[in-house]
């Protein structure tokens, strides 16, 4: 995954405009499925960036048996909470709509937001305790949650195909100083039938 507002607010849009060119990682994207009964699920994933960790590790995609709690379970018997994978990436992040966070103010901003988006307690719990020690001791946080600027590099192929797909992807950076942008619409989820949820996100640094 951030007092003067006009100037400051355009300079620093341009520098993290400008920070989308440089390699960024994406950090712990994870993947539950939620099937309506236990199923054998093989997700593969076509990436516009380099593979730097997967676990359960990954070959020619991740095929497990999943069950309707999200418990998945490999061919020799170990079990698992989610596919886990972390890269490298070129791609440019849109910073065009968001939210800048006071740092202290960063666990509650993502209990609500990621609550609207649709995570359950326990995915946004996961979340924010991998993001928030990153983020909370920051001035600001700019944040911004991604569509089509992570879908389209980080594409996904599920067999069986679910019913409902939910991807959560929060582009952030640190900033000394608060900037003005308009706000990002959170748009809400329905889950229905066999479910995928995935949440990640990316550190711009601020420059």
């Amino acid at each position: 995954m951030k007092r003067v507002f006009l100037p400051l607010c355009l300079a620093a849009l341009l520098l993290l405009s400008a920070c989308r060119e440089a390699e960024a990682g994406d950090a712990k994207p994870v993947i539950y499925l939620y099937p309506e009964e236990e199923t054998e699920v093989t997700v593969r994933l076509d990436y516009d960036g380099t593979l730097t960790c997967t676990y359960p590790a990954y070959e020619d995609g991740w095929t497990v048996t999943a069950a309707p709690d999200g418990t998945l379970r490999d061919e020799s018997g170990q079990t698992y909470s989610y596919l886990y994978w972390e890269g490298v990436t070129r791609t440019e992040y849109n910073f065009s709509r968001g939210f800048c966070v006071p740092g202290a103010d960063t666990a509650a901003f993502l209990e609500d937001a990621l609550s609207r988006l649709g995570l359950t307690r326990r995915e946004a719990n996961e979340f924010i305790v991998y993001w928030l020690p990153r983020m909370e001791p920051n001035s600001y946080n700019l944040i911004c949650f991604q569509s089509e600027a992570y879908t389209d590099h980080a594409r996904l192929t599920v067999t069986p195909e679910p019913d409902s797909l939910l991807r959560v992807f929060m582009a952030w950076s640190p900033l000394e100083v608060p900037v003005d942008l308009p706000a990002q619409d959170l748009p809400a989820f329905q889950r229905e039938g066999f479910t995928l949820v995935e949440w990640g996100g990316a550190e711009i640094p601020s420059r």
